[in-house]
């Protein structure tokens, strides 16, 4: 029986029929990666990362092997994220070279955020490394990249204040519309992003405390409050999800301990 489309447009649904302010579906696993400190596998609709993360451990600082780097200096640890892009992860079936800016820019923003978050006045002298895999692309990478090393580093035991969570909130209207009244939206998937202005939201854990905000689209600045509340609830909603995923890991090591 064929989907019956006529009651969309009164429902407000949008084209993957959820509402303005749902998320979607997303999955997550960590311990996925035996031979990784701390590993994680994310979801965030059809956009798919894999985590890695190793040490702290001595030896590469800076900004070696091209990454993203953040930290304090000699007296704190020195994070850094390298992101690699499959070349079969997007429509185009480009593969992106080391030298890519975008991929540098999120490397950095990464990096900045998770040197705040990490305890990293604990591990003096010794380097963090973050490596993401993007296996598939279809709108919130930044947002899904944080997440997914959220939860690495968390399976990695490195001690951090609380979670980076993140997730992206967009505007109905185009950036030249005037109408101040456009809805906002939560969680865009690739088609939306590449219609409609849009902000990536990152907080630390479920406060109001934002770590992270990236916008690369021009917006009226009369909607900005809007996007950055409907932002900044996603992230509480994202936040209940990964912290499930870790919970649940945590009950079946402990289960197999009793056992």
């Amino acid at each position: 029986m064929p989907l019956d489309t006529s009651t969309y447009s009164l429902a407000l649904l949008r084209l993957d029929g959820r509402r303005w302010n749902e998320l979607r579906r997303m999955h997550a696993q960590i311990s996925t990666q035996a031979a990784a400190d701390g590993s994680s596998y994310l979801e965030m609709g059809n956009t798919k990362v894999i985590c890695t993360v190793a040490g702290p451990s001595e030896g590469r600082r800076g900004g070696a092997g091209g990454g993203g780097g953040g930290g304090g200096g000699e007296a704190n640890a020195t994070v850094q994220v390298e992101i690699g892009i499959a070349g079969f992860s997007g429509v185009e079936r480009k593969r992106r070279g080391r030298g890519d800016k975008r991929t540098s820019e999120m490397q950095m923003t990464i990096a900045n955020a998770f040197s705040n978050a990490l305890f990293t006045h604990l591990y003096p002298h010794s380097t963090i490394l973050i490596t993401l895999h993007v296996l598939s692309q279809d709108g919130s990478l930044l947002a899904a990249c944080l997440n997914a090393a959220t939860l690495a580093l968390i399976d990695a035991g490195i001690p951090m204040s609380d979670y980076i969570v993140a997730c992206t909130s967009g505007s109905t209207l185009s950036s030249n519309s005037n109408d101040e009244a456009a809805d906002p939206l939560l969680d865009l998937n690739g088609l939306e992003e590449q219609e409609l202005p849009f902000l990536t939201v990152g907080t630390l854990g479920a406060g109001e405390k934002i770590s992270v905000l990236i916008m690369e689209s021009r917006v009226q600045v009369e909607r900005l409050e809007g996007l950055l509340a409907v932002g900044v609830d996603g992230c509480k909603q994202v936040k209940e999800i990964l912290d499930q995923v870790v919970r649940r890991h945590g009950e079946k090591i402990l289960g197999s301990i009793v056992t």
